[in-house]
């Protein structure tokens, strides 16, 4: 059956980003729907360089959601059931779109094959595709207030970046991207064409060792700053749990830094959220 208007950005985050929407079942029932429409959003933007061949399609379609947030958009943008869903959120929570529309720029990057320079521009990549959502999604959770400084997102947003590239690294290079800090293979002595042709190495190793080791700060500083916060909002930061579980995964990953990763069961994905959840909310 399909989904109704009101339940596709579920539907749509479902099939789209599975991580994403278990996440969203650890959330109270009163916030459910608005932080899923922050994240289908985030999905949505996120896909479209995997669904069009060309760049021009995708800045289109970027370009969409930049008008739907500016209020610029063509006919009833509320004909969209993802776009209503997160026009609604904004209005109720008094959410500012700035950061959103952040994130619809900074995914424009997706579009093109040049790789990723350096760590600060991942980390500015990251926080604003990434954290922005948490923290976003955290201030739902608090009725609309910001909540903290950006201490738990934005490590959190870093983390769950580096981890999921990491995963996703023999994939990436199979499409002749480089999704990770650049700076980080040639401080190690690896080319961009060794990534991209598949050339496993120590070195290559190494690099890669080195941002999993960044990846565990970040998520050690992301737990440490979330635990401080409200117990109200913690929930928004149980992806925690497992992230720790991919990150394990990477360390053995990074020994066959092309092979496809292990997937992981979505019953072990939920009792790694709740087991964090349980723990620290």
């Amino acid at each position: 059956m399909a989904a109704t208007a009101p339940d596709y950005p579920a539907q749509f985050l479902k099939d789209t980003d599975k991580d994403r929407y278990l996440a969203t079942l650890l959330v109270p029932a009163d916030a459910r729907v608005a932080v899923t429409a922050l994240y289908a959003f985030g999905a949505d933007c996120a896909a479209i360089s995997g669904r069009v061949r060309e760049p021009a399609p995708g800045e289109i379609r970027l370009q969409w959601w930049a008008d739907a947030l500016t209020g610029e958009g063509h006919g009833d943008v509320s004909q969209n059931p993802l776009a209503a869903a997160l026009l609604d959120t904004l209005a109720r929570y008094r959410l500012p779109a700035g950061p959103l529309l952040r994130l619809v720029n900074a995914r424009r990057f997706d579009l093109y094959h040049d790789p990723m320079p350096d760590m600060d521009s991942f980390e500015g990549y990251a926080g604003e595709t990434v954290s922005a959502l948490y923290q976003l999604a955290a201030m739902v959770l608090n009725k609309g207030e910001p909540v903290e400084p950006g201490d738990a997102a934005g490590h959190l947003g870093v983390a769950h970046a580096l981890i999921g590239h990491l995963r996703a690294f023999g994939f990436h290079a199979s499409q002749g991207r480089v999704m990770l800090p650049l700076s980080v293979f040639t401080a190690h002595g690896v080319s961009e064409s060794a990534i991209t042709t598949g050339t496993d190495s120590p070195q290559l190793q190494a690099a890669l060792a080195q941002l999993a080791d960044m990846a565990k700060t970040h998520l050690d500083q992301a737990q440490a700053a979330a635990v401080a916060l409200p117990r109200a909002v913690r929930p928004v930061f149980a992806p925690i749990g497992l992230l720790r579980l991919d990150w394990k995964r990477v360390q053995r990953q990074v020994q066959q830094p092309f092979a496809v990763p292990q997937a992981t069961p979505d019953w072990r994905k939920i009792a790694a959220m709740a087991g964090w959840g349980w723990r620290f909310s």
